[in-house]
């Protein structure tokens, strides 16, 4: 059962050991230095004296973040249980009324907000900037779908990480979970995709499935169907899902289904977290 005091507690207790590991800081400084590389790039390859390379900064930001965020989350949270369980902390609480629940929801919270707060900042300055260098719609439209669907691809991969750290004793072994998650969402399905393409035929829908199915891939359809509506990046599939399924509905299944398998990994997390032992 979930108890809210103790849930509060919990996430006080969680985000003093977050500062004292300085992650937050660490966080913000790699989504600044992002966006500060890409807009140098955008200025040092404008062809006038003012500002028009803000689209292209956006959609590199958009790519980076896909790249980063999962990295990120999971690097947080895969090792969070399984420290807290070695280090004498678990037991140390559940000798105190506290439910098992409700550490798990003050923990992840916690990292979520983390990770997310800064995020939401520099998505903030750069709708600002966007503003100022470009048209105020446009770059509120960019801030709001890029808000929505990066919160959605961290909850994922906080989900993601909390059942890794959940169902995983071994800290340096959770690690590696952890990292094999980032590959196979950034970088080997990718591969696996293009290499079935290349040997069989397939058909349309079944692509925009297998690609959907991985939320990282999910949130780019969704993030990048904002900025370029042809889809033009992602070759002769963008332009069948553009002219498909169009804009909203790409944007709707970004959002939505990075949210249920977050949902789905952290509801294992809690079962596996439940049936462990605290020490």
């Amino acid at each position: 059962m979930i108890r809210w005091k103790q849930v509060a507690a919990v996430a006080r207790l969680d985000l003093a050991e977050v500062r004292r590991s300085r992650w937050l800081t660490f966080a913000s400084v790699v989504y600044g230095l992002l966006a500060v590389v890409f807009v140098i790039a955008a200025l040092r390859e404008s062809s006038v004296v003012e500002f028009t390379g803000m689209d292209r900064v956006l959609l590199s930001l958009s790519h980076a973040l896909l790249l980063v965020l999962p990295l990120l989350a999971l690097s947080a949270t895969c090792q969070v249980v399984n420290r807290a369980r070695d280090d004498g902390t678990l037991e140390l609480l559940f000798s105190h009324p506290l439910s098992r629940a409700s550490y798990l929801v003050g923990v992840t919270a916690t990292r979520l907000l983390v990770l997310l707060a800064p995020l939401a900042g520099l998505i903030a300055v750069m709708v600002v900037a966007g503003a100022w260098l470009s048209e105020p719609a446009a770059a509120l439209r960019f801030g709001v779908r890029a808000l929505a669907v990066c919160s959605a691809l961290l909850w994922a991969s906080v989900g993601a990480g909390m059942a890794v750290s959940a169902a995983t004793r071994d800290q340096a072994r959770a690690l590696v979970y952890g990292l094999v998650l980032w590959a196979l969402g950034v970088a080997l399905l990718d591969f696996a995709l293009v290499g079935a393409m290349l040997q069989w035929q397939l058909n349309p829908r079944v692509v925009f499935l297998l690609a959907a199915m991985n939320p990282v891939q999910a949130a780019r359809l969704g993030l990048l169907s904002g900025l370029e509506p042809e889809l033009g990046t992602l070759g002769p599939v963008g332009f069948y899902l553009a002219t498909r399924l169009g804009p909203a509905k790409l944007f709707a299944v970004g959002v939505a289904w990075p949210l249920t398998v977050g949902v789905g990994a952290w509801a294992f997390a809690l079962q596996s977290f439940r049936r462990g032992d605290a020490v």
